[in-house]
């Protein structure tokens, strides 16, 4: 993985009542920044003005003040982040540096309290840290929808296809359809010649003449009748046939789907309520121990005036030692409780802080365990609704074919019955009109000539027959004419097709890419780190990906996870894997640090922030925090660092310290 290229810059912060500062304000150039100091000296308070005015969420307000801010000045650009307390709430406000800070909380901000470091050592899901910024729900519907459209783009495609191989058999046809039509004209218009040569010769009354004319005619009404109502049988024949293979499918589905009775989304509901007010009671006291942890920090720290003073003892105390340092000296070992007002053991008070962080990592861990179970939850809920709406469709649709076929079916019945009804009528009309005409050729000398009757007949069946011919040649010319401006979308629509799979191989590769380059980048960077820092009897810790089955709602899906391997050796040179727990809490810090720094690389968190924030880093030796803090230099243009004094001697002094807040 390559490092990032450092760019000089010079910032400025100015920070007002932010954790336990009054007023402070720090420039610092590009590079390392260390904050040296002990303990309660406000430099993760500093560290949270950073934090405040880079846009981040952990930003606290001081405990006796209503309003704070930090001010940000970087490459001639200002950015502020204003806190005022709002009843038992604080709600912020201004421009700060960047607009969301998911990245950057969890994989810049590195404080002892960040999620990505605090997984190695509560042993929380790995594979869930480096995915949280990716929206994969979102990215599964994407894939769904472009799948759906890549589906409907084949299916068209081949049915172009088809229609490309139906259209060389559809222009012989239409040569073969001009070529009847033309043969057929030939003979209707000999028909109609023979016909007036018929009634140019014929010997008969007019009257007579007039009556046989006056039936043909009602003759040739009756058969054009008839042939429309055979079309419209025939086409309402295709239709009920296209209909009923439509409900045989929508029955299909719908035996598919499950029963109804199965999908109980109140259930799902109100389970989904009950782990939401089990997670706000977690909050609730998350929050408290927050503000317990957070008000005897900023007591160890010399915050809140008013309290000092009620605590200090004038009669027992110098009045020449200040109050401040009556209440907490950093160089003694014990101090004032403000509880009860008695001498304490510093290390007691800092110990119970670390057990209530303790047990606040805990309900952190409880609380995510119940928002996976509530998002799970929730995506049950969403199949629920959407197999409801698939059972609405189906049945609506299901519905409306039904009443189509009813009514295309008594329709049929009907159109029979007029066929039948016509045919009966031609018949008579037949008989009556042969009737006419054997009276009115009963003088007609040549006995072997084709009647006026038969040849009105034939003509009329030639029209009839070059009708449907006409029909027939314009169907297929409309056929051809659509198959060719169809076919012209072809080469866009392969286009747009080709499109899609790229854009579905970047989709289903995005969440196995991030997972692959995670898990490469911490394994390169721990290889890294534990030849620098040289830990004696540790190989190798690095996470391999591995597939497991998990439970999604309903359904069991295949997921990836992360499993941490440590490797270590005997003094005989032979090798064991060892666990998470066996760890030293410098060899946990270490690897909690370097998986942060695998987010960040991976979700390029330096192309959003030019900052990286580190503290609590007292489990390491000097030594070791300075090989660790020059390694991390040179992926960020900012690494702020808050040391203890004996730790930060072991860094080179060219870099900026900060030692008063």
């Amino acid at each position: 993985m390559a490092t990032q290229e450092s760019v000089a810059h010079e910032a400025r912060l100015r920070a007002q009542n932010i954790g336990g500062i009054d007023e402070t304000t720090v420039e610092l150039e590009s590079g390392i920044t260390v904050l040296a100091g002990r303990n309660a000296t406000n430099r993760t308070s500093l560290l949270q003005a950073f934090m405040a005015a880079l846009g981040g969420s952990s930003a606290s307000l001081k405990a006796d003040a209503e309003e704070g801010y930090a001010e940000l000045e970087l490459d001639d650009q200002t950015y502020t982040r204003t806190l005022r307390r709002a009843g038992n709430s604080v709600v912020t406000d201004g421009e700060p540096y960047l607009d969301d800070p998911e990245l950057a909380d969890l994989y810049a901000f590195l404080l002892e309290s960040n999620p990505a470091r605090r997984a190695v050592t509560t042993e929380d899901d790995l594979r869930e840290i480096i995915l949280r910024p990716v929206d994969t729900d979102e990215i599964e519907r994407e894939i769904s929808r472009l799948t759906d459209e890549k589906n409907e783009i084949s299916n068209e495609l081949d049915r172009l296809d088809s229609l490309k191989n139906d259209l060389p058999s559809l222009e012989q046809q239409r040569t073969d359809l001009e070529g009847k039509i033309e043969d057929k004209r030939d003979e209707l218009e000999a028909v109609k010649a023979a016909i007036e040569e018929a009634e140019a010769n014929a010997d008969t009354q007019q009257e007579g003449q007039d009556e046989l004319e006056e039936k043909l005619s009602e003759l040739r009404e009756r058969r054009s009748t008839l042939e429309d109502v055979r079309f419209d049988l025939e086409t309402e024949r295709e239709s009920l046939s296209a209909l009923r293979e439509e409900r045989d499918d929508l029955e299909a589905e719908q035996e598919d789907l499950p029963p109804l009775d199965s999908l109980d989304r109140e259930e799902v509901d109100a389970e989904i309520d009950r782990l939401q007010r089990q997670s706000q009671s977690i909050d609730g006291v998350i929050s408290q121990l927050q503000s317990i942890v957070q008000f005897n920090e900023e007591m160890l720290e010399g915050s809140h005036p008013e309290i000092r003073q009620l605590l200090a003892d004038d009669d027992t105390e110098s009045t020449d030692q200040a109050i401040t340092d009556q209440l907490v000296d950093e160089g003694a070992e014990t101090v004032r409780c403000w509880t009860c007002g008695s001498q304490v053991q510093r290390s007691e008070i800092e110990a119970t802080i670390d057990r209530l962080r303790e047990h606040q990592e805990t309900k952190l861990s409880e609380r995510d365990d119940l928002e996976s179970q509530i998002e799970s939850l929730r995506s049950e809920r969403r199949e629920i609704d959407q197999t409801r709406q698939r059972h609405e469709r189906v049945d609506r649709r299901l519905d409306s074919v039904t009443d189509e076929i009813e009514q295309r079916e008594t329709r049929l019945d009907d159109l029979t019955d007029r066929r039948e009804e016509l045919e009966s009528e031609i018949d008579d009309l037949e008989t009556e009109a042969a009737e006419l005409e054997a009276e009115t050729d009963d003088d007609t000398e040549d006995g072997d000539e084709e009647s006026l009757l038969e040849l009105n007949r034939r003509a009329n069946e030639l029209e009839f027959s070059l009708g449907r011919l006409e029909r027939d040649l314009e169907t297929t010319t409309d056929d051809i004419e659509d198959i060719e401006s169809t076919l012209e979308d072809e080469d866009q629509l392969e286009q747009r097709r080709d499109e899609i799979r790229d854009e579905l191989e970047e989709l289903r590769t995005r969440i196995d890419r991030i997972e692959r380059e995670a898990v490469e980048s911490f394994n390169e960077h721990m290889d890294a780190v534990l030849e620098v820092l040289e830990y004696e009897n540790i190989d190798r810790i690095w996470i391999e990906r591995v597939g497991k089955t998990v439970r999604e709602g309903r359904r069991k899906v295949e997921q990836t996870a992360f499993d941490l391997h440590i490797v270590r050796s005997t003094a005989d040179g032979s090798t064991y894997e060892d666990t998470i727990d066996h760890l030293s809490e410098s060899e946990r810090e270490v690897t909690g640090l370097i998986f942060g720094l695998a987010g960040y690389l991976v979700h390029e968190v330096y192309e959003e922030v030019p900052f990286m924030l580190l503290d609590s880093l007292e489990a390491l030796d000097s030594n070791r925090i300075a090989a660790l803090v020059e390694y991390f230099e040179s992926h960020t243009d900012f690494l702020v660092v808050a040391l203890l004094p004996e730790d930060a001697t072991a860094l080179d002094d060219e870099y900026d310290r900060v030692t008063e807040i």
